[in-house]
């Protein structure tokens, strides 16, 4: 039974609250004990002063009997100043007793009759005063020897002890109140320090629960995280050997298409264009509208011809795989310059890459000349490819109007694709560009082997 209480408390959510409560009765009773214990010191202050002031009044009225004496005998007044300085000390020294024990019916009536007494003391040594200086000897000593005097300051002496009794009562009473509230005190803080370990202990508890409980939480978090960076790199690999995949197809596609066209809509345009020419030699003189229309369907061939010679270029560049990159890159660039009007410098060097890598790069070079006539509004291009450190570096520059890389839009996907075909051979491709600035397309691929000894190399300008 206690033991599940105690497990209830644990991990309950009032722990921290009911430590804040602890806290809080802590300082009320602190508090409290304080307020009681200056109350009660500030009293016992006020009982030690009406002590003082009790023995003050019975010390003063004895000088003050003193010095009459002495006046009496001597006939001195100096020896009357004790008695003159008496009178302003016992009234003020009443008038704070009578203060004090405003409240108190006991000490008020005491201090009444000490009072009354007080002045019938003073009245009795002021009327011999008098009649010693009116030279009545016998009328003084009369007075003196009746023994009313030494009555009255008995009296006096045994009340002011009565209202010292009664202070030490009081004071008695007020130890022990501050003695009851130390130990309500101490009582009080040890209850409120047992609660506020308990609570603290509680909270302890139920902290370490719940951090175990998130660190659960987080391993489970985690190990879904892990589960899905690990679908999601299988996931792209598949992505990336599927547009790999892809884009072979594509590749092998276009080189079956080239030699389609270059096979037989080749040989259908040349069959053509010899039965052109057969029937211009057979046909001898004729009008000068056949001559017209004959010349029409040589130059029709002619541009057929042409328009598949281009075709198969775009489709599968024969030149790359007969003359080489080099060559391949200055008629793409030479026939650009000429086509857009442009002038472009040119830095090509021999590199030692292997076919699809060839490919690649022309197709980088492509691809970049086709955005710089689409969006660049370049006048200036520069191409350069050559070999550096066991890499292959490659950079199509233009003055056009840029673009900020961070925001792509969907006429960007040509460069992505770029990205993927370097990226497909182990290379690295960058952009940079700004808006207003131009645009430079950086990419570097692995050499196959030793870089070939060039035939000849250099920078040339390919002017529109």
């Amino acid at each position: 039974m206690g033991s599940r209480l105690i497990s209830r408390l644990r991990g309950s959510p009032f722990a921290f609250p009911l430590a804040a409560l602890t806290a809080l009765a802590m300082f009320w009773i602190s508090e409290a004990s304080y307020q009681g214990a200056s109350a009660t010191l500030g009293a016992l202050g006020e009982r030690g002063d009406a002590r003082t002031e009790i023995q003050t009044l019975r010390h003063v009225l004895t000088e003050a009997e003193s010095a009459q004496r002495g006046y009496l005998l001597s006939g001195r007044k100096d020896y009357l100043q004790p008695y003159t300085d008496s009178l302003t000390t016992i009234r003020a020294s009443l008038v704070r007793l009578r203060d004090y024990y405003g409240k108190d019916e006991a000490g008020s009536a005491l201090l009444g009759r000490v009072e009354k007494l007080i002045v019938e003391k003073q009245s009795e040594m002021s009327t011999t005063i008098r009649l010693y200086d009116q030279g009545s000897p016998e009328s003084w000593r009369e007075l003196m020897l009746t023994n009313i005097g030494k009555e009255k300051m008995d009296t006096i002496r045994s009340l002011s002890n009565e209202l010292l009794a009664l202070e030490t009562a009081k004071v008695s009473k007020d130890r022990e109140s501050i003695n009851q509230t130390l130990l309500l005190n101490r009582l009080g803080v040890t209850t409120m320090t047992a609660l506020s370990l308990l609570a603290l202990f509680m909270y302890l508890r139920q902290t370490a629960a719940l951090d175990r409980q998130r660190g659960e939480q987080q391993n489970v978090v985690q190990a879904e995280r892990d589960r899905l960076e690990v679908e999601v790199a299988a996931r792209t690999a598949q992505l990336k050997e599927l547009a790999l995949h892809l884009q072979t197809v594509r590749e092998d596609e276009r080189s079956h298409l080239a030699r389609e066209l270059h096979d037989e809509l080749g040989a259908l345009l040349t069959a053509a264009k010899l039965d052109a020419a057969r029937l211009k030699t057979r046909l001898g003189p004729t009008t000068p509208e056949v001559t017209e229309r004959m010349a029409h369907l040589n130059e029709a061939l002619n541009s057929g011809i042409a328009l598949k010679r281009r075709i198969i270029e775009d489709l599968r560049p024969s030149s790359l795989s007969n003359l080489g990159l080099v060559a391949a890159l200055e008629i793409l660039v030479r026939e650009y310059s000429a086509r857009m009007e442009l002038e472009v410098d040119c830095d090509l060097h021999p590199v030692n890459l292997n076919p699809s890598a060839e490919l690649t790069i022309y197709r980088l070079v492509q691809e970049a000349l086709t955005n710089i006539a689409k969006y660049a509004k370049a006048s200036r291009v520069q191409v350069m490819v050559a070999p550096r450190d066991g890499k292959v570096e490659v950079c199509v520059r233009d003055n056009g109007v840029g673009f900020d890389p961070r925001h792509r839009h969907l006429a960007t996907h040509g460069l992505l694709g770029m990205q993927f075909r370097v990226e497909s051979e182990s290379g690295e491709m960058t952009i940079e560009s700004a808006p207003g600035c131009g645009t430079a397309i950086f990419a570097s691929l692995p050499e196959m082997g030793p870089t070939p000894v060039p035939v000849e190399s250099g920078k040339q300008v390919v002017a529109a």
